[in-house]
This record gives structure tokens, C-alpha cells and sequence, in this order.
């Protein structure tokens, strides 16, 4: 069983590690190959992968991004001038009329639309859709870009949430040398915002200076390790969850078989005096009584050690004579559960001074044995397994057998002949009286 567990917390690990490292977002319609941003928790606990901060301001404006799959690895600070494409470039006569001058796509194939072209280090401003992040990135560094920021769509054109995603080549990328990186739709738009109302301008476009960098978290570096370390401890918190309730519901269960305390303590008890049974209420505290009781004590049946005979040992043989004319009592015939000579527990004789606890059902053990019994272990009597905490059924003065109902008598077994030798049967045959 505890092998079943750990081998379905394992999957289920892995299935958790699998589920929150690639959840996939594919548009509905375009078909672009980009996975949507990791979990909440996830970007809470390791940290944005990268930055896109706007230089110009005081103090700077900075916006967390994500690096592309392909392309160059962003390893030092990258700092260039930002443009958007749709500000010197228009969609070539021969592509499709759907794009539009004031589109920012930066889909192939583009033509310049003016005399001004960025010479310098710049970065160009793209947005997303109409077609995949690889072809995108391939036209801008056919324009002469050092870098790429893509922004995101419109969440209510889109249908997608403003999240970061992880952009990805669904095609051979080896030719692509320039970094990429991906920012939300919010602050795609704040930033075309900064760039339009600003006084900066390069080769007759305006720009701002936007400094683009790497932050390694530590999930970078440690993920392996981490990965293992969870693997390796979820199960066995899962078990240990697992067995942690089933000892609590175990413990429960066995709470409700056991009796309460106060209504154990409450039963009544009694001591044996040697003759008889001296009789207590219930709740009386059992250790004000010594173990061992005087003669004189007050007992509910039998007699002084001066009446078992029934004669004075100084009366006169005359007075001996004279009392047996006087009639003897018929003995009263106990009930049966007043004639109990041992306990059911120890199977032990009851001695003089023992204390015995009387249950509902009339059987009646050792005080301390029984009460440890109903407290600690079951709340029914060890005998006829009644309930203690349920009120006492009447009873007859005999004990009833659950058998006598159902066995018939038996025919008396023949006596033995007389006569008998070796080779007399054991067994009569008794097939003439049949």
C-alpha cells in the first residue's frame, strides 16, 4: 500500500513539475508557437528573466521582459536606441493589403517609407501577431537592428491575458545573430507612448535610450538541483500527509469505541467482605475504602461468623435440643449475577476486599481492570459485549443462553450392562427402538 502511494505521488510530482514549467498558449488563429507566462507563483519565487528600462527618464522607467529562445543570449547590458519600424517602414506593395502605414507588426516583407534610416546602434519596437516572433526578428535584422522588443496584443482583441510569454522558433533559426526579448502589452504601450511625445531624435526619428538586460535568478543556476530536491521530498510529504490522516481518523474511531470517563466512574461498585458484597453508589471515590474490611462491616447478605452455625457454643445441650424445634429459614436463591465468584478478566477468584465494578449488565470485575478496559479500550462489557453507555435491559435471575431455544434435549445415554466383557460394543444398537 505505502509503495501504491509513493509510486502515484511520484507521477503526480512529475506531472505538477511539467504542468507549471510549460503550460502552453497557442493563438487561436495565427498559429504562432509561444508559450504563455509560467505560473504566478512562479515568476513570484524566481524573478523576472530579463529588463527593458527607458534610460531617458529620471528616474528611469523599467519594464520586465523575457528572452527569446533563438537568437543571441543576452549576457552583458545591451544600449541602443529604441524605433519602432512602422515610423521609416510600410508593408511592400506586393504583400497583403491588410497591413496598413500605421501597423507595427514588423511582418515581411518591409520597404522604407522616406529618406530617414536609423545608422547608428538602435533597437527596433515591434508588435505581436500576424505572424511568428522568428520572421518578425529575421526583417529587423535585415534592417539593420542590434536588438528586438516585441510588445504584446490587445488582451481584448486577442482574447489573450497581458502576461509575459516565452517566444520560440517553429523553424530553423541558426541564421538570426541579434537578441530578442518580450514585454507585456501594457508596457509595449506606455513605451510607444514615451517614444511618440518624446524630444529625442535619431537620424529624424524620434527615440528614446533603452537599455536592455539580463537578470539570472537563482532558479537559473540551482534549477537541476531544486527540480531533484522536490521530486525527492513531495512524495514523501505527500505520504506522510496520507498517514498523518489516517491515524487521525484511526484515533477517532477508536475514541468513539472506548467509553467516557465520567460515565464509567459514575457506575456502581462494590467490595467482597467474604460473605457478601458491601454495595457503593457510582461516583463515590473507590480509594476512601481499604482493601481489607472489619467483620462488623455492613454487608447486604450473610451472616457473622457466630451465626454460620446457628448455636451458641456456651448454650446447653438442653438449649441445643430445644432449638431444633424452632423451624430453619429456607436460604433465599440468589440472583445470578449476585453468585459471580471470579472476575472474566484475570480469572482470578474474588478475594476478601476486592473491589469490583457492577456494569449495566450486571456482570461485575475487578474495579481497576474493567475501568481500564471500558476507558482504554472498548465501551463493552468483556462478557456479552453490552454497551456501557446505553441504559441496562431488564434481566432475569437466570442468565440467559441464546442456545436453549434452539437445542433440543438429548436422549439419555443407555446404561451400561452389567454383565459387559471385552467384546461387549460401545456403543448399544438401538435400531429396534427406532
Amino acid at each position: 500500500m505505502v509503495f501504491g502511494l509513493l509510486c502515484v505521488s511520484y507521477i503526480n510530482a512529475l506531472l505538477f513539475l511539467i504542468t507549471i514549467a510549460h503550460p502552453l498558449g497557442v493563438h487561436p488563429t495565427i498559429g504562432l508557437h509561444a508559450k504563455s507566462e509560467r505560473a504566478w507563483l512562479w515568476g513570484w519565487a524566481w524573478g523576472t528573466e530579463s529588463t527593458v528600462s527607458v534610460v531617458d527618464r529620471d528616474p528611469a522607467v523599467t519594464f520586465p521582459s523575457r528572452p527569446a529562445a533563438f537568437g543571441a543570449e543576452i549576457s552583458d547590458p545591451l544600449l541602443g536606441y529604441v524605433i519602432p519600424l512602422s515610423s521609416f517602414t510600410t508593408p511592400c506593395a506586393r504583400n497583403d493589403t491588410r497591413y496598413t502605414r500605421l501597423d507595427n507588426s514588423g511582418c515581411p516583407v518591409l520597404c522604407l517609407a522616406g529618406d530617414h534610416k536609423p545608422t547608428e546602434t538602435w533597437i527596433a519596437l515591434v508588435q505581436r501577431g500576424k505572424c511568428e516572433f522568428v520572421k518578425k526578428v529575421r526583417e529587423a535584422q535585415r534592417l539593420g537592428a542590434k536588438a528586438v522588443v516585441v510588445g504584446g496584443e490587445d488582451p481584448d482583441i486577442s482574447g489573450f491575458p497581458d502576461t509575459l510569454v516565452n517566444m520560440y522558433s517553429p523553424e530553423d533559426s541558426s541564421d538570426i545573430k541579434i537578441a530578442a526579448t518580450y514585454i507585456k502589452y501594457s508596457d509595449y504601450m506606455q513605451l510607444h507612448s514615451f517614444i511618440t511625445n518624446s524630444n529625442t531624435t535619431h537620424s529624424g526619428l524620434r527615440t528614446l535610450s533603452l537599455l536592455i538586460t539580463a537578470e539570472y535568478s537563482a532558479w537559473e543556476w540551482y534549477s537541476p538541483i531544486i527540480t531533484f530536491i522536490v521530486i525527492l521530498l513531495l512524495p514523501s510529504a505527500l505520504t506522510f500527509v496520507t498517514l498523518l490522516i489516517h491515524r487521525v481518523r484511526a484515533a477517532r474511531a477508536a475514541q468513539r469505541d472506548r467509553a467516557p470517563e465520567d460515565i464509567v466512574r459514575n457506575l456502581p461498585w462494590r467490595v467482597w467482605t467474604g460473605t457478601g458484597w458491601e454495595k457503593h453508589e457510582g461516583g463515590e471515590d473507590s480509594n476512601s475504602v481499604p482493601d481489607v474490611l472489619p467483620i462488623e462491616a455492613d454487608i447486604e447478605e450473610g451472616t457473622s461468623p457466630k451465626d454460620v452455625s446457628g448455636v451458641d457454643e456456651d448454650s446447653t445441650p438442653a438449649d441445643k435440643t430445644a432449638s431444633t424445634s424452632i423451624p430453619v429459614p429456607t436460604p433465599t436463591i440468589q440472583p445470578w449475577f449476585e453468585s459471580q465468584l471470579e472476575c472474566a478478566i484475570c480469572l482470578s477468584e474474588f478475594a476478601k476486599g476486592d473491589k469490583v465494578r457492577v456494569l449495566p449488565c450486571h456482570h461485575i470485575f475487578h474495579l481497576h481492570e474493567v475501568d481500564e478496559w471500558l476507558i482504554q479500550r472498548k465501551k463493552l462489557c468483556p462478557v456479552c459485549k453490552a454497551d456501557v453507555t446505553l441504559p441496562p435491559r431488564a434481566l432475569s435471575d437466570t442468565p440467559a443462553s441464546p442456545q436453549q431455544d434452539e437445542e433440543t434435549p438429548l436422549a439419555p445415554l443407555p446404561t451400561p450392562s452389567t454383565n459387559a466383557t471385552e467384546r461387549t460394543p460401545l456403543l448399544s444398537n438401538t435400531s429396534e427402538e427406532h
